[in-house]
């Protein structure tokens, strides 16, 4: 999109959520630093960041109130989203989610056919030998989430991968239903259902 015309739906956009000018002036600033990591309209193609685009508005709010109160610490992220999200009020954090919550998803991305299929089978069916409950039953048929499940489409795989293995440390304490399941699947089962969503 054409950054003039990017600028002008961001305004009318913020402009119809905020209370003040000030708000308005706070959540643009705000949009502007995001998209050095997360990319324009929050369709990210950093492995290292996520895409917000499209993302469930409860899901990023409880996110950015979690790195603002430092209850969310991955290694790799922990001191630049603490030191950003510690300079974010209320409502901004709220213009945010909603801002990238109506933005057009980042779009999938398929390239290893086998490893997503077979991720394709634990996202929709789950292991019930192992009582893994799909995760489907959670982020929707189509990975798009819902309320505080996050949208899992088109995310990129290796940013997936890494939020998985980390809901086996004190790195994530929110999420009990993901720490739960997350136990009893192997490296290489996690890989398959990143790259299953990546894809979808």
């Amino acid at each position: 999109m054409h950054r003039t015309a990017a600028a002008c739906l961001l305004l009318a956009f913020t402009a119809a959520q905020a209370d003040t000018p000030a708000e308005l002036d706070a959540v643009q600033r705000a949009v502007h630093v995001c998209a050095a990591c997360h990319g324009p309209e929050g369709r990210s193609t950093d492995k290292l960041a996520p895409s917000l685009a499209a993302q469930t508005r409860e899901y990023l709010v409880r996110q950015l109130q979690d790195f603002r109160g430092q209850t969310r610490a991955e290694t790799d992220t922990q001191a630049y989203m603490w030191g950003i999200s510690a300079l974010l009020a209320d409502p901004v954090i709220t213009g945010l989610a909603d801002y990238y919550a109506q933005q057009p998803p980042r779009p999938p991305h398929a390239s290893q056919p086998k490893l997503e299929a077979a991720g394709r089978l634990i996202y929709e069916q789950g292991l019930p030998a192992k009582g893994v409950r799909a995760c489907a039953s959670c982020h929707g048929d189509n990975a798009e989430g819902a309320a505080a499940f996050p949208r899992l489409a088109g995310q990129n795989a290796g940013y997936v991968l890494r939020q998985l293995r980390a809901f086996r440390t004190p790195l994530r304490p929110h999420g009990v239903v993901m720490k739960q399941e997350i136990q009893a699947l192997s490296d290489a089962q996690l890989r398959a259902v990143a790259a299953y969503v990546q894809s979808r």
